[in-house]
């Protein structure tokens, strides 16, 4: 015991010694000598207020949120039948006991009222034959198409149950900020109702539809389609609609109809059944185009008007081209997504404060807002307009469409400038009748078209 006593006294006093002679002979000092007159260095930081709870995303709470939304989301099934041939002689005879193939879609849905009602995606929904609703307790029911726009992609069910059901209120998606935190809530493939998280990341997004969507960075997949886009709230601001990506599955945007155009269409299709939609009547020029470029359009902020419709709500507020829109109502516009985004949500007879900048002064000019008088025909892609009174006395008719504009492939017909009177033998009256007979060519067949001319000269055209 003494021997380990002796031992543990040299152990102790050898590694003084060498400490001592460590700061003696190696050791670098390291201090500074500072008088009254060093001039010390200074540096400007943020004085912005940190939280002491973290970052940010731990300060949020998602689950009241996500509590009142995942009950109001369904899942939406499409049942297509489509006929499939058993033998070729099908094709000769027909075949009174030929298969039956059913094709199933599947999409979500998002429940606005009580009595249950459903908004959804109308490409969920499109040529089916049964639609089945299943809610997230898994109790399902047959549904009701009530309507629909494939424009904005918006389409409304209805469904009949025994009580009441829980449902989203519609939140206004006008103001939704860039960085918000949302939550996307679907349905998808009848797994019930999921939850994922991300921020706004853009707003008026154009997919080139002359629409305007909310981008956000929650992960959204197929079968999500026409599911909730809520936030912290657990407001609807955005019914998700579209994905962005090379795989079909999500990458990292993804893209929703904003809830005030949700709003609107289904108000419209329960009230008038039919989309109302008020138009200013101005044509914009693409940013991107050469002619934009050459003449320093594409670097302007706003909507630079290239043309004014006649007989629109612009001809009568005395807007002019060349006049560049910087804001409608409280909205400001940066570019033309932001004028339709906002339009959209407005019907005939509307009324809005359109600002503008001509020739750098701005002014406010109040406008009234029009039935559409121009549309794109389907196929072929005709742009025809109403006939106005002076059109009516000078081709001497008070039925018709006027050719305005045609593709490329028929600018050789002459068919520019001229009345179409009728497609097929069936007469057209206004741009709502052209649209639907021209909807149901077939690219396969014979299709007549009859015109009439400033002469009074009628015209009939076989396209082949």
């Amino acid at each position: 015991m003494k021997k380990i006593g002796s031992l543990f006294l040299v152990a102790l006093f050898a590694g003084g010694i060498t400490l001592l002679a460590y700061k003696v002979f190696f050791e670098t000092s390291k201090y500074a000598i500072v008088d009254s007159n060093a001039q010390g260095v200074v540096f400007n930081t943020s004085t912005t207020p940190t939280s002491a709870r973290g970052s940010g995303i731990n300060e949020v709470d998602f689950t009241v949120a996500a509590e009142n939304t995942v009950n109001a989301v369904v899942h939406v099934k499409n049942v297509t039948k489509g006929r499939s041939v058993r033998s070729p002689w099908d094709f000769l005879y027909g075949s009174g006991d030929s298969n039956q193939r059913a094709q199933v879609g599947s999409g979500s849905g998002v429940i606005i009222s009580s009595d249950g009602y459903i908004v959804t995606n109308n490409h969920v929904v499109a040529k089916s034959d049964q639609l089945q609703v299943t809610l997230n307790n898994n109790k399902s029911y047959n549904a009701e198409l009530v309507g629909s726009d494939p424009n904005t992609d918006i389409a409304l069910l209805k469904i009949e149950t025994e009580g009441q059901l829980p449902y989203l209120a519609f939140g206004d998606s006008d103001n939704t900020k860039i960085g918000e935190w949302v939550l996307a809530v679907g349905n998808p493939f009848n797994l019930t109702s999921t939850v994922t998280a991300g921020i706004v990341s853009a707003k008026a997004r154009d997919l080139g539809r002359n629409q305007s969507f909310i981008q956000t960075d929650a992960a959204v997949n197929p079968g999500n389609s026409g599911g909730a886009l809520v936030n912290t709230n657990g407001d609807l601001v955005g019914i998700n609609t579209a994905i962005s990506s090379q795989t079909g599955s999500y990458v990292g945007y993804s893209f929703a109809v904003p809830s005030n155009i949700a709003r609107k269409i289904v108000e419209d299709i329960m009230e008038y059944g039919s989309i109302q939609k008020g138009i200013l009547g101005v044509n914009a020029v693409n940013v991107n185009s050469p002619y934009a470029i050459e003449n320093g359009i594409d670097e302007i902020e706003g909507v630079y008007i290239s043309n004014i419709e006649e007989g629109s709500g612009a001809e009568e507020a005395e807007l002019r081209e060349g006049d560049v829109i910087k804001k409608v109502d409280n909205i400001t516009v940066r570019k033309f997504p932001d004028l339709t985004g906002y339009l959209s949500t407005k019907r005939p007879n509307d009324k809005v404060e359109v600002t503008i900048d001509r020739a750098g002064d701005l002014l406010t000019v109040p406008v009234t807002l029009k039935e559409r008088q121009v549309v794109i025909l389907p196929i072929m892609e005709f742009t025809v307009k109403n006939l106005s009174e002076k059109d009516k006395k000078r081709f001497n008719t008070k039925k018709g469409v006027k050719i305005t504009a045609v593709p490329e492939s028929y600018r050789n017909y002459g068919l520019v400038g001229k009345v179409l009177l009728s497609l097929d033998g069936d007469e057209i009256n206004n741009i709502d009748e052209a649209r639907s007979l021209f909807s149901g060519i077939s690219r396969y067949g014979k299709t007549v078209i009859t015109m009439i001319d400033e002469k009074g000269e009628r015209e009939r055209l076989i396209f082949q």
